[in-house]
């Protein structure tokens, strides 16, 4: 599933025309050269963005933003204000066992 799967090499199209040898190049035995494969043409649908669609995306970014940034503020403010009410409910019962004491 995850290896990447390579056509068998008799697929692969053959070159019709070889370069012409120059006269300022050198020339190389037909025993060193090999055909270079050609990259088969892909099968994958190719994405392309119109403005529109570009718009679209931007302003689906946007609002995860703003939906993911309101969630984690309002989780920091139920924090800050589960601790303010135990700090509350602390001095409300220190105040009550220092009155017990007292009498």
């Amino acid at each position: 599933m995850f290896t990447p799967k390579y056509p068998t090499p008799d697929t692969a199209p053959t070159p019709t025309t070889l370069p012409q040898p120059s006269t300022a190049t050198p020339l190389v035995p037909a025993s060193q050269t090999s055909p270079v494969p050609v990259a088969p043409a892909s099968n994958r649908p190719t994405v392309q963005l119109t403005p529109g669609s570009a718009l679209a995306l931007a302003a689906g970014g946007g609002a995860v933003v703003l939906v993911v940034g309101a969630v984690l503020v309002s989780m920091l403010l139920a924090v800050a204000i589960t601790g303010v009410s135990v700090a509350l409910c602390a001095v409300v019962l220190r105040s009550l066992v220092k009155d017990l004491h007292k009498h």
